[in-house]
């Protein structure tokens, strides 16, 4: 039998159903909740011939692990995981330039997710982490991504290092994101194939991910705050990207 994963929350269920509803096995939503929202959820469950179920508030608090879940849970088959061979399939079919997010351990699901979601809008090709030492997809990091977690993929890697000499032998310029670097994020040249690298929280990249980037950009502070939370760095990185290749 297949591992299953719990997706919790409104956006998170409906681009499971709407994406991949193969892998869905059953939904449970709140009894006492019945809106527009839900009952969306209800008929692109019945349309795909997904069990709907019911459970009260504790019940669907319980599943979520007290997770905010909005009144609805999915049962689904665990989501696939893609390797360093699935990376250089999808780096071989594309056509615009590679726009790669490269996450160095981060480790907290909700930052994750909030990468996730960013990545998803910018339109970046896939994002990359480690193996270890660095959150996978979870039913949190799902329902932070509001479905983005179900429409970009999520690359998890044994040797990051080698990954990224891998990606500059593609001709991807990694561009690594440190406070203490001496160029401007906004005076860089993005508009070719690149990949944004970023350290985990707190710590930053590590030493062999900062010695493997061709560059070192930092976001200018003017206030007293030092470095920027690990999701809205990656924002002002991805967005810097699309504004240049605009």
């Amino acid at each position: 039998m297949s591992k299953q994963q719990l997706i919790h929350g409104i956006h998170a269920v409906d681009a499971a159903l709407t994406k991949h509803p193969e892998r869905v096995l059953r939904i449970c939503m709140l009894d006492t909740r019945d809106d527009h929202r839900l009952q969306k959820i209800r008929t692109l469950a019945r349309k795909q011939n997904i069990p709907v179920d019911y459970a009260s508030k504790h019940e669907l608090d319980r599943m979520a692990r007290d997770v905010p879940h909005q009144g609805v849970v999915a049962f689904c088959e665990q989501a696939k995981t893609y390797s360093e061979a699935d990376l250089e399939e999808l780096l071989t079919n594309l056509t615009p330039p590679a726009f790669l997010l490269i996450l160095d351990g981060v480790q907290d699901p909700h930052n994750l997710g909030a990468c996730l979601r960013s990545a998803d809008a910018a339109g970046v090709h896939a994002v990359i982490v480690p193996r270890d030492k660095a959150v996978g997809l979870t039913g949190t990091v799902s329902k932070v991504a509001s479905g983005a977690a179900e429409s970009i993929p999520l690359i998890q890697v044994t040797n990051l290092a080698r990954t990224l000499r891998f990606l500059q032998e593609q001709g991807i310029w990694l561009f690594g994101a440190a406070e203490e670097a001496e160029k401007n994020l906004f005076a860089a040249d993005l508009k070719g194939p690149v990949g944004i690298v970023l350290g985990a929280e707190g710590a930053g990249l590590r030493r062999l991910t900062r010695e493997h980037c061709d560059e070192l950009l930092k976001i200018p502070m003017h206030g007293i705050v030092s470095s920027l939370n690990v999701s809205v760095a990656t924002g002002i990185f991805l967005f810097e990207v699309v504004r240049q290749r605009g």
